[in-house]
């Protein structure tokens, strides 16, 4: 990781409207690049702005655009902010900027990032339609931190969208830092020498509240016709589209009607950051009448704060909490009179009004740029995932985490935090993972071992539905079965543990039953169909292989599966994706191991290339930019040609290094210690979260990794991932150094000195 000094450098993508495009959100985001740059450039900006076809704009120094209206801009622009490595991914949200209904496009947008999310709502509705409702729970639930700008939309989220009170952050919107008191300079340069100056700025449109202001003219203009209101800003470019300057022309007949068109200045501009401070230092009286009260942000009345401006408003959420304390003079809505009133008030008494706009820029020191700045610094490193640590190969995790979900009958299927759920009860496919982890478990002594090796087996065992020639998988926990027949993918993997059992269980008598069980259910599974399956399969048969070299119905299994995967992937695979499905699901390198060991052991060169090009490729498709493990993820399923990066899940990193393993064996290349070694860190916090999930001391593991870090549970088939991907993390590690020293002994002790996990 780059250093700045003690400070890491982070780097972050930044995806809103940008300048420049005009609109409030184009400019906060263009702010947030600027102040960044310039308060803390150790933080470097890759801005993603989000642009309209029909009136696209020339963009300078950003990342990319991504088209609104078309999800495959937002997939393509989410793999290359993927693909760049960035530390978080910064989203400014709208409705009515991104595609689709209600904007629903950037839900898809975010499943796609990788990175931690800092979410900007700049809309936090109180009563939201039913869609808008699930699009913003749904970016929630994917942010790592929520940044609001108002503690009244900070207690809407959690109240009404369940935001959690942890992730949530209120930083106030940002604003200039000048100093106090230059209006008479500022007049001037307008030609406004001697006048009093009421301003409004913003895209104009019938919700501004501006026919209000208009109105009062009458009644300020009586008592002080040395008055100028000076109206600043396009008309919003919707309305223009729909009526064009209809709107406009308006209220100028409005003016005009009531003998105050003199009194009104028009800028019909959307002006410049710079331009728009000068113009505001040059107002007495800032005016936001705006009719709808549950605007939780307006820029430029933070900008007039700050200026120190006697702020006249309605009660909006930004205005009741930034004009708190006298700060500035709250209106109720829709009223002439009022306005007039509260202006006159002001003017009447010129100590008054100095005294409110001495107020205001007081309040206006808390949110000044250098402070906005300093907290959205503070965001981002809250926000990016932490480096972890990494132990050795060697460390060898405790079995309590194991024997703990364990009982008479077998290991319970999931957990509540660390506490077994006897809800759930059992299923085959963990107590077959059992089984193969203690036919390699060490710090067990012998006795308690076979004991452990044969509650598992007993389950498996009892689980063998003799009448159909099938395994049932899941178990309640009094004992009853859940059906007579478990998947194909639970049958595929009790048939490995069975040969794996063969292959490597401690005592004779372990071997013997797992040789009369394995032939016996061998026959029944030359029906599967599904991939997963026979690739388990074939991985049991490979056992049963090595252990019995002249097994022939062993043989002729691995034999018909390396074939079936050998046809699936020449029916499936184009040139960017080598590959036997078109969509990717769990356990995605078991495909490739079971081609490269049915190839090792059958001698055809074809099955092995075959295995180690796909494994490769689903490699490479589980590697991050920034180089750390990114296992294919559980929302991917279903998906076409592509792959989501969450829910990512133990077992992922547990295929890819048993995998890497064979591939090692197949090839020599130390590339696959290193992919090995990529996936064993991902459990100690090398990952898309920096979140550890194993626990040495237990043996624990949690149950994977969603978008705002680990899931807390510890269920059995996590455990025991975590579990046997030590032990061939271990064997291949062992295998590496006895490669390179011809040392077939005291690996342990080498690999200890020279750290599996920590190279070079």
């Amino acid at each position: 990781m780059l250093t700045s000094g003690r400070r890491p450098v982070r780097r972050i993508a930044l995806v809103g409207n940008f300048v420049p495009r005009k609109c409030g959100i184009a400019t906060f985001t263009s702010d947030v690049f600027d102040k960044l740059g310039e308060f803390h450039p150790r933080i470097q900006v890759d801005v993603w702005a989000l642009d309209d076809p029909e009136s696209p704009l020339a963009y300078t120094g950003i990342g990319g655009t991504i088209d609104r209206n078309d999800p495959a801009s937002y997939a393509r622009a989410a793999r290359r902010i993927n693909e760049s490595g960035v530390d978080a991914v910064w989203l400014q949200h709208e409705y009515g900027i991104f595609g689709g209904v209600d904007g629903e496009m950037v839900s898809a947008f975010v499943d796609r990032i990788a990175a931690p999310l800092i979410l900007t709502p700049h809309t936090v509705l109180a009563d939201p339609g039913q869609r808008q409702r699930a699009i913003l729970t749904h970016l929630i639930a994917r942010a790592s931190r929520i940044m609001v700008m108002s503690s009244h939309s900070r207690d809407l989220l959690a109240r009404i969208y369940g935001a959690p009170h942890e992730l949530l952050q209120v930083i106030p919107h940002g604003a200039p830092d000048r100093p106090f008191g230059r209006n008479r300079a500022f007049k001037q340069q307008l030609g406004l020498d001697g006048r009093k100056v009421m301003m409004t700025f913003g895209l104009l449109g019938p919700g501004k509240g501006l026919e209000k202001v208009i109105e009062a003219l009458p009644a300020i203009t009586g008592r002080h016709p040395e008055i100028v209101y000076r109206i600043v800003g396009a008309t919003h470019p919707n309305l223009v589209a729909r009526e064009g300057e209809a709107y406009r022309e308006r209220l100028v007949a409005l003016a005009t009607e009531l003998g105050v068109a003199d009194h009104i200045v028009w800028d019909n501009r959307f002006l410049d950051n710079d331009e728009l401070l000068d113009q505001l230092e040059a107002c007495d009286i800032y005016v936001t009448p705006y009719p709808g009260l549950q605007q939780s942000t307006s820029g430029t009345l933070s900008y007039a704060v700050a200026l120190g401006k006697a702020v006249v408003s309605t009660p909006y959420l930004h205005a009741r909490e930034l004009l708190a304390d006298d700060a500035g003079v709250l209106i109720e809505p829709g009223s002439a009179p009022a306005i007039a009133n509260a202006v006159n008030r002001l003017l009447d008494a010129p100590e008054e009004l100095l005294a409110l706009q001495r107020r205001a820029y007081a309040r206006g020191r808390e949110t000044i740029w250098p402070r906005f700045a300093d907290g959205a610094a503070a965001l981002v490193e809250a926000a990016v995932a932490p480096v972890g640590r990494i132990p050795p190969a060697t460390a060898t995790p405790g079995l309590s985490g194991v024997l703990q979900m364990s009982d008479g009958t077998g290991m319970f299927q999931h957990a509540i935090g660390i506490v077994p759920d006897r809800r759930h009860g059992y299923c085959l496919d963990d107590n077959a993972r059992a089984l193969m982890l203690m036919n390699v478990a060490e710090g067990l002594d012998g006795a308690e071992q076979l004991r452990w090796s044969m509650t598992y087996g007993s389950f498996m065992h009892h689980a063998w539905n003799p009448d159909i020639g099938l395994f049932r998988n899941f178990m309640r926990f009094d004992r009853s079965w859940c059906e007579d027949a478990g998947s194909e993918d639970s049958n595929g993997r009790a048939l490995w543990a069975l040969g794996h059992t063969l292959e490597h269980a401690p005592t004779a008598d372990m071997r013997e039953w797992a040789l009369w069980m394995f032939d016996t259910a061998l026959p029944h599974m030359r029906a599967l169909g599904s991939p997963r399956a026979i690739a388990f399969t074939m991985l049991g048969a490979a056992c049963s292989l090595r252990a019995r070299p002249d097994h022939g119905a062993s043989r002729e299994a691995l034999a018909a599966g390396a074939d079936f995967l050998h046809r699936l992937l020449g029916g499936a695979r184009r040139p960017d994706w080598a590959w036997f499905e078109t969509v990717l699901g769990y356990d995605n390198p078991r495909l490739s191991q079971a081609l490269i060991e049915a190839g090792l052991l059958l001698e055809s060169p074809a099955w092995t290339a075959d295995g180690v090009e796909t494994l490769e490729w689903i490699a490479g498709q589980q590697i991050a930019a920034s180089g750390h493990f990114r296992p294919i993820g559980s929302d991917t399923f279903g998906t076409e040609h592509g792959h989501l990066p969450f829910d990512q899940q133990p077992l992922e990193a547990q295929a890819a290094i048993e995998a890497a393993r064979s591939a090692y064996t197949a090839t020599g290349d130390g590339k696959w210690i290193d992919h090995a070694r990529c996936a064993w860190n991902w459990f100690f916090g090398a990952n898309d979260r920096g979140a550890v999930l194993a626990d040495l001391a237990s043996g624990r593991c949690r149950d994977g990794i969603n978008p705002r870090g680990a899931n807390a549970n510890c269920g059995a088939e996590s455990i025991l991932a975590f579990q046997l991907a030590h032990y061939s993390v271990l064997a291949l590690a062992g295998a590496e150094l006895r490669d390179s020293t011809g040392d077939e002994c005291g690996f342990r002790g080498r690999l200890a000195e020279q750290s599996f996990a920590n190279p070079g």
